[in-house]
């Protein structure tokens, strides 16, 4: 009697808890299969329901965060294979499974046939990678497999259109699920083959949109496989999720984890092409635009070296002019001099009142003589000047074209110094006395002036 007074005494919550640890501690993770009922949708987004078979049942919760990853809908009467944890809800004592994720029943049973013709094929050497074919840096045009009502039809050409717009797409329409789904889609495989060189097309794509395993099965074909591989074309998987796996997957050149994935992968060069020019493009237009101003630099320089035959012939005759007036106004200075010096002499004279009529006549002699002298120098300068221009008008250009000559350019203004400058067909301005000529070649012949027969 002692002794069971001395017995440590248990609460409730303590025993449910020490309940709920042997139990997690004997029973881990497990699968396990039954029918769904009373199946209830909490607000909070939690899934309660029982898991059943013909003999018993037992309580089942599936937490928000795991049944939003769900890839389907639960509901009453559906056959289901759980992964769960056998607890206790500690505050009723009930017994339950925790469930971390939920399959339809038969996945299991799916997975195992995935992985034998997995290991077949691979045995085989279906799926090595020495048989593996390189992608197409540049491709010509890309085809593509798949539904045309499928999701990802609308993400490859969506990102196609971002990254390389003009790139063609032939599309090979194949339905990705159903039974039908697996020979339509290796159809699809090798009439994409057979067309390639009259389609244009040099890299092949293969591709769905998520889901679950029973979904994706049409992609764990035998024959899929065999086609691909048969294939004459490089081949890009892009099945479902990153965590999907399919045989295509394995028997394609290069797998993708989504869709977008492999248009992503095909379009790469052209992409990385774009990005380059897009970067080189400015350091190009850049280039250009520092050779032509320095061109234009060197022109304007030049420019200013060339003077028209009429403005340098205006432009000595100005100079002429300019020479000739600062002459008149030097030669009229000095006799002013001398006129200055004679009065002033002459007023020396006069104040010294010294018989001098002889020394006056000289010295009005000498004045006349040297007028005269200076009046001679001046004419005799002013004739040179007269004939220097009459010289240079001698030689300018419109002179020369009066006396019968004639001045020939190209079609760019160049003048032509030599017949090996023209050639047949070549037009030619002959610029005359009184007018252009619009000429062309006819031919070209060595100069026969002087030579005797």
């Amino acid at each position: 009697m002692t002794g069971m007074l001395s017995a440590p005494i248990l609460t409730v919550s303590a025993l449910n808890r020490l309940a709920r640890q042997a139990l997690e501690a004997a029973l881990p993770l497990m699968w396990v299969g039954g029918e769904i009922s009373n199946l209830s949708r909490a607000a909070s987004g939690h899934l309660y329901f029982t898991l059943k078979d013909s003999d018993a049942q037992v309580r089942c919760a599936m937490w928000r965060n795991r049944a939003q990853l769900l890839p389907f809908r639960p509901e009453n009467g559906m056959r289901v294979e759980v992964r769960a944890l056998a607890t206790l809800y500690e505050a009723r004592g009930d017994y339950q499974l925790n469930i971390e994720s939920v399959r339809r029943a038969g996945i299991g049973n799916l997975f195992e046939a995935f992985n034998q013709l997995k290991d077949r094929l691979a045995a085989e050497g279906l799926f090595d990678a020495d048989n593996k074919r390189a992608l197409p840096r540049f491709p010509r045009g890309i085809g593509l497999v798949t539904s045309p009502a499928a999701a990802a039809l609308r993400d490859v050409l969506v990102t196609l259109a971002r990254r390389a717009p003009h790139l063609p797409l032939v599309l090979y329409p194949a339905p990705v699920q159903g039974a039908d789904a697996a020979p339509r889609l290796a159809q699809a495989v090798a009439t994409a083959g057979r067309r390639a060189a009259l389609d244009g097309i040099d890299v092949l794509l293969l591709v769905r949109g998520g889901g679950s395993l029973e979904d994706l099965w049409a992609f764990n074909d035998e024959a899929l496989a065999r086609a691909l591989r048969a294939c004459p074309l490089p081949v890009v998987s892009g099945v479902g999720h990153e965590t999907d796996f399919t045989i295509a997957d394995f028997a394609a050149d290069l797998r993708a984890p989504t869709p977008t994935g492999a248009a992503e992968l095909v379009s790469a060069g052209w992409h990385a092409a774009h990005q380059e020019i897009a970067v080189l493009g400015p350091r190009l237009e850049r280039g250009i635009e520092r050779r032509l101003e320095t061109l234009a630099q060197r022109l304007d320089r030049a420019s200013l070296r060339l003077v028209h035959p009429s403005e340098r012939l205006r432009q000595t005759r100005a100079d002429i002019d300019a020479r000739a007036g600062r002459l008149a106004r030097a030669m009229k200075h000095r006799l002013e001099q001398a006129r200055f010096r004679q009065t002033a002499l002459g007023l020396r004279l006069a104040r010294l009142q010294p018989e001098l009529s002889g020394t006056r006549q000289l010295v009005a002699q000498f004045g006349h003589e040297l007028q005269r002298a200076a009046q001679t120098s001046l004419r005799q300068r002013r004739e040179r000047l007269e004939t220097l221009a009459s010289h240079l008008q001698h030689l300018c250009p419109e002179s020369v074209l009066a006396r019968g000559y004639a001045i020939a350019r190209d079609s760019r203004g160049r003048v032509l110094r030599s017949v090996g400058k023209a050639s047949a067909g070549m037009a030619v301005d002959v610029q005359l006395a009184d007018g252009t000529l619009h000429t062309r070649v006819t031919g070209t012949g060595p100069d026969e002036v002087g030579q005797k027969d």
